[in-house]
Parts: structure tokens; sequence; C-alpha cells
């Protein structure tokens, strides 16, 4: 190619990067390839990760765990969990039953990208995945709820477990809105705290409301 042989790069300009790497430069804090890890060391070590997240959850605090190492396995289980459980309700209507898997489902994930994205707008600096994750972990104490729920229906359908079931969802929707308001507090801007946890507590809401109303077929 004519023209190649004139092209040159000036002394004066540094080139960056570089190529060699001396031996034994390793550090035990540098990042470490899993290629040659066990399976099961792996899975055992995201499994921990989860586990602790799900601790993180259950006492609540201003933390920022679930933001540093977010995944999306624990809202995941969760939420496969609570659509499970409301699988097989029944409504008034003869012909439509309660809520389906694929309902619950969308619904939460969608509430989930809804309320990321208003505190995106609202110039947040957490990021998507980070919001997804903190919302999709505080479902848990809900998903606790529908459990509890679900045993004391099986004793009894009357106004004492009606009762019971109010105060065991309320309880638990105060616990999943204030986990998550105190896990993402410090990513929004002071004068816009309020338009961001309005929306996450009508999510949960709507989650609570679906667990309280919920009947056996």
């Amino acid at each position: 190619f004519p023209g190649l042989a004139d092209v040159s790069i000036p002394q004066d300009i540094p080139v960056e990067g570089e190529i060699t790497v001396p031996v034994g430069s390793h550090s035990p804090d540098e990042d470490y390839s899993t290629l040659d890890e066990p399976v099961k060391d792996t899975i055992m070590r995201d499994l921990k990760a989860v586990g602790k997240k799900f601790v993180h959850v259950m006492y609540p605090r201003k933390s920022s765990a679930l933001l540093r190492d977010w995944d999306l396995w624990g809202p995941l289980v969760l939420c496969v969990s609570l659509a499970l459980m409301l699988q097989g309700g029944s409504a008034d209507s003869k012909d439509d039953g309660g809520p389906q898997f694929a309902e619950v489902f969308v619904l939460i994930w969608f509430g989930a990208v809804v309320i990321t994205l208003n505190s995106k707008l609202l110039g947040g600096t957490i990021s998507f995945f980070q919001s997804l994750c903190v919302l999709g972990y505080c479902v848990m104490p809900l998903t606790v709820a529908m459990l509890v729920c679900r045993l004391v229906l099986l004793a009894s359908t009357g106004t004492v477990s009606f009762i019971i079931r109010l105060i065991v969802v309320g309880a638990m929707f105060g616990w999943s809105t204030l986990a998550s308001t105190a896990f993402l507090a410090d990513s929004q801007p002071p004068n816009r705290k309020a338009l961001v946890v309005y929306p996450i507590f009508l999510f949960y809401f709507v989650i609570s409301w679906m667990i309280l109303t919920f009947t056996p077929q």
C-alpha cells in the first residue's frame, strides 16, 4: 500500500498501555478469574452473597451492600415464589379466577422498572440494575407474609383469620417500604425524596393488597 511508509508516530507523543505484565505482581485484593474455579465453589459463593443480602433486608439499615454487589437472582426467586403462592386464588366472578402467575410476575417487574425510571428521571445517582436489585430483595417480607397467610387460611377463613392476616401483611408492608427507602435514600436528591418514596409506597401497597385479598379456591 503506497503511503504507509510515510506514517510515523512522533517521539513526543506517549503511547499508553503496557503489554508485558511482570511475574508475581498479583495481590490478593486484585480480581481473579473464576474460569478454573470448581462449579460447586462458584455456586456456593453466589448463594452466600444472596443470603447476605437477605440478612440486610431483614435488618434494614443504611448500607451499600445491596448496591455494591447487585444481582437479580434473589429478586427472581422471590418473584417466582410469590407468584406461585398467589396462583390458584378465587375471585367473585365465576369466569375470572385470581391473579395468574404471569400477571403477578409482570406486575412486580414492571412496577420495579417504572419506579427505577422515575428515580433516574428525578436525578437519582443509583444505576438501573442496582435499583431493581433493592426493590426485588425488599419483596422478601411480603413473600414471608404470603406464606403466613397461606398457613392461616389452611386453619380458618373467618374474621379472626382476616385480622391476623391484616396485621401480618400490614407489618410486612411497612418493613418492605422502610427497607427499600433505607437503601435508596442516599442516592436521591434531598428535595425530591418524597417523589421517589411515593411510587415505592404504591408498589408495595398493591402487592400487599393482592396478598391480603387472596382466598384459595
